[in-house]
């Protein structure tokens, strides 16, 4: 197998198995999903978001978002507003109860991520982090 085949596979499993546990520590601590907190993480770093620009930030269909935004909602976290520009679009934004959940799971998942990568030194840490970053980009 090729290196980028391989480093391809060992990342899609790596991101499956820390989207399941950190579904499940989210879940079991906060009463929140995975799913969830990532649509509470694009509306604090851009508040006051269309369902389209969330689904685009999170690669999901706007159908997907609906739902879970529905769920969210429900909990008191988020709230929807009609756009006065544009009746067609809903604004969502964070309620306080949303802004405290979002930082207590970025503290969890902290934690968690902490305790994951603990067998790596700092100095891998950032490697790791950088070379990731430039994939990324």
């Amino acid at each position: 197998m090729e290196p980028s085949n391989l480093i391809h596979t060992l990342l899609h499993h790596l991101s499956a198995v820390f989207g399941r546990e950190s579904d499940q520590i989210l879940q079991e601590q906060l009463g929140i999903g995975f799913s969830q907190f990532k649509i509470l993480a694009v509306l604090q770093e851009n508040p006051s978001s269309q369902q389209k620009h969330i689904a685009f930030a999170l690669g999901q269909t706007e159908a997907s978002i609906s739902r879970q935004i529905k769920l969210l909602q429900a909990k008191g976290m988020l709230e929807s507003a009609i756009n006065p520009q544009n009746r067609r679009e809903h604004i969502t934004s964070l309620t306080l109860k949303g802004i405290r959940i979002i930082e207590a799971a970025q503290n969890v998942l902290a934690n968690y991520q902490t305790s994951s990568l603990a067998h790596m030194s700092p100095k891998h840490q950032a490697q790791l982090l950088e070379l990731l970053s430039r994939v990324h980009q």
